[in-house]
C-alpha cells in the first residue's frame, strides 16, 4: 500500500475537478490540465477531496498509485497557485531580454541565443540578469528552466553562467605559478 497514495487531495475553492472515466480534468485561475489515470488506478470525488485508490495488487500498480496521487496534487496546486523558478545570470556582459515570444540570451558567445518560449509558460526578465519562469505545470516549468540553464551552466573557476537562484557552486582554485 502506498502511504502517499492513501492521502486525500484537498481541492481549493477556485479549482474545478471533473472525473470522466479514467480522465481527471482540472481547471483553475492559473490554468487547466487533464490527466489519464493508469489502468489499475481509480479516482473519486468526496466533498472537497479527491481520493485516489489502487485496484491492482502488482508492484507496478502500487508504484503508480503514489505517482498518480502526486501528479494530480501538482496539477491542482498549479491550477490554483502556479509554479515558478528563478534563474540568475552571472558574468561580465551576460544578459537576457524577452522580445515577443522569444527569450534572447547573450552569454559570451559570438551570437545571441534565441529560445522560443512555450505557449503556457510566462518568462519575465528583471535587471537583465534575473529570469523568472512561471506556469501551471510543474514539470514544464522545471524543464524550461533546465533548458535555459543548459545553454551556459555555471563553471567552477570564475562562477560565470546561468544558475538557479540560491544555487551554491563549488569553486575550484585555478593554476598557480610554480617557482624553482
Amino acid at each position: 500500500m502506498s502511504r502517499i497514495g492513501q492521502r486525500p487531495i484537498t481541492i481549493p475553492d477556485k479549482v474545478k475537478v471533473a472525473i470522466d472515466g479514467s480522465t481527471v480534468k482540472i481547471e483553475g485561475p492559473k490554468g487547466k490540465a487533464a490527466y489519464t489515470l493508469p489502468e489499475s488506478i481509480a479516482a473519486r470525488l468526496d466533498n472537497k477531496n479527491l481520493l485516489v485508490s489502487n485496484e491492482g495488487k502488482t508492484r507496478q500498480s502500487k508504484a503508480l498509485h503514489g505517482l498518480s496521487r502526486s501528479l494530480l496534487a501538482n496539477y491542482i496546486l498549479g491550477a490554483d497557485q502556479g509554479f515558478s523558478k528563478k534563474l540568475e545570470i552571472q558574468g561580465v556582459g551576460f544578459k537576457a531580454a524577452v522580445q515577443g515570444k522569444v527569450l534572447v540570451l547573450n552569454l559570451g558567445f559570438s551570437h545571441p541565443i534565441n529560445y522560443e518560449i512555450p505557449a503556457d509558460i510566462k518568462i519575465t526578465v528583471t535587471d537583465a540578469t534575473n529570469i523568472l519562469v512561471e506556469g501551471s505545470d510543474k514539470q514544464k516549468v522545471g524543464a524550461v528552466s533546465a533548458d535555459i540553464r543548459a545553454f551556459y551552466p555555471p563553471e567552477p573557476y570564475k562562477g560565470k553562467g546561468v544558475r538557479y537562484a540560491g544555487e551554491h557552486i563549488i569553486r575550484k582554485e585555478g593554476k598557480t605559478a610554480q617557482s624553482k
